[in-house]
């Protein structure tokens, strides 16, 4: 089969499909990926034929006013400053995506890339299937992931008003761009005012989770077609770490991890600052990521090291506890590597991850990053580091995690929905 993937967005969001589409290949699928420049070295050493699209997402996330609506964590301000961005380059990437679909036997795509996907797919006929990190599909066990955090108990109905509410605000938002990309460039008739009508094909196609169950329970109130495959980890198991690393890691005491990725600091420098104190506190060695966030210091003391980017699937498993902004991808590696985390949530989805980390009891609370302070930091990390209880959980839940194949039990239920509707055609 050909296959095109649509991957847009951080590198947390990407990650993810680079896993899902490695496992296409490796069972001989050709896989397409639609992306941005910044992983198409990464993308075609994997063995993907890449279709990169306008727009430098590092720049992005690194520009001022992103670094503003981040700071503040607003979701619905962020969406109508990615929303305006669509405007600019939607006509760019539905030309760029019509020539990566073209004689393609599938599309596939998540949040990042799903509006374009399922345009394309109405326009070239071609199947189209969900492939999600982060949970979409209504339901009464909780709320939209994409709300505020705090409203677990609000009950059956409302939970699954707010998933439809969530649905709403996510699509209004791109409504005036994929109108614009369907009438311009796609040749089609706008989608209806409340979204696109559901695919009308038989078999119903299935909807993929790259989540595990064990650390989100399967809704009883899900469809059967609804899949959840376990988390899509990307191995890297020729990376080699730099020797300055390597070196960090065999001079003293086993470290902690501190990231926040993608999500950008108006103050870097702050962070910094607050990052040492509480590392000083609570005495603890520590690998900090630079990330995208920008956490540069002159001199830094010798209980710390300053990384650039290095797989989590490696770092991760050599570290005591990871302290981490909450995305998707970087919450599964850390549950998957068996140690603590404690997650400081900016916005999106990141609370609803620092929520089930506290639930599975293999992390402290979430600290929303607006009231991170040091001393908040220190006493968070000194419980992950003596925490027995909150070690162990957090060592059999990796085990657990690590026995899953997400991926390829994905493409099982992918090559299984093909041959299917092969049979009935």
């Amino acid at each position: 089969m050909i296959i095109a993937i649509f991957a847009l967005g951080t590198q947390g969001d990407v990650q993810p499909y680079l896993a899902l589409g490695s496992a296409l290949i490796q069972q001989g699928h050709t896989v397409r990926l639609i992306t941005h420049t910044n992983y198409q070295q990464q993308a075609s050493a994997l063995g993907f034929e890449v279709w990169p699209v306008e727009g430098n997402v590092q720049e992005v996330a690194e520009s001022e006013e992103m670094r503003k609506l981040l700071q503040k964590g607003n979701m619905l301000e962020i969406n109508r400053y990615t929303s305006r961005l669509m405007e600019e380059v939607v006509l760019g990437w539905a030309r760029d995506s019509l020539n990566a679909c073209e004689g393609a036997d599938l599309l596939m795509a998540g949040m990042g890339g799903g509006s374009l996907a399922r345009a394309l797919s109405e326009k070239l006929n071609v199947p189209f299937i969900e492939a999600h990190v982060v949970p979409m599909t209504p339901t009464r066990a909780f709320p939209g992931v994409l709300l505020p955090a705090g409203g677990p108990r609000l009950g059956g109905t409302v939970n699954l008003l707010s998933h439809h509410l969530v649905q709403q605000v996510m699509w209004q938002s791109f409504r005036s761009a994929d109108q614009k990309m369907r009438q311009s460039v796609l040749k089609l008739p706008a989608a209806p005012f409340f979204g696109p009508k559901p695919q009308k094909r038989h078999p119903q196609p299935p909807v993929l989770y790259g989540i595990s169950p064990h650390v989100l329970p399967r809704p009883a109130d899900w469809p059967s077609h609804i899949h959840m495959t376990g988390f899509w980890f990307l191995d890297a198991p020729s990376w080699q770490p730099p020797a300055e690393l390597q070196n960090f890691l065999d001079s003293g005491p086993t470290p902690i991890y501190v990231g926040f990725g993608s999500m950008g600091n108006r103050d870097p420098e702050q962070t910094a600052d607050l990052v040492l104190e509480a590392l000083q506190t609570s005495g603890q060695r520590a690998v900090l990521l630079k990330g995208w966030g920008g956490m540069v210091r002159g001199d830094l003391p010798d209980f710390v090291h300053l990384s650039g980017s290095v797989p989590h699937s490696w770092l991760f498993p050599r570290m005591r506890a990871v302290v981490h902004h909450g995305g998707a991808g970087t919450t599964a590696a850390g549950l998957g590597a068996g140690v603590p985390s404690q997650v400081v949530p900016f916005f999106g989805d990141q609370p609803f991850w620092g929520n089930r980390v506290q639930m599975l009891g293999v992390g402290p609370a979430p600290i929303p990053r607006k009231n991170l302070t040091a001393q908040k930091l220190a006493d968070s990390i000194q419980r992950m580091v003596s925490d027995v209880a909150m070690q162990q959980k957090a060592v059999t839940l990796g085990q657990v995690i690590q026995t899953e194949n997400g991926p390829m039990d994905a493409v099982a239920i992918i090559e299984q929905h093909v041959a299917e509707s092969a049979q009935l055609h």
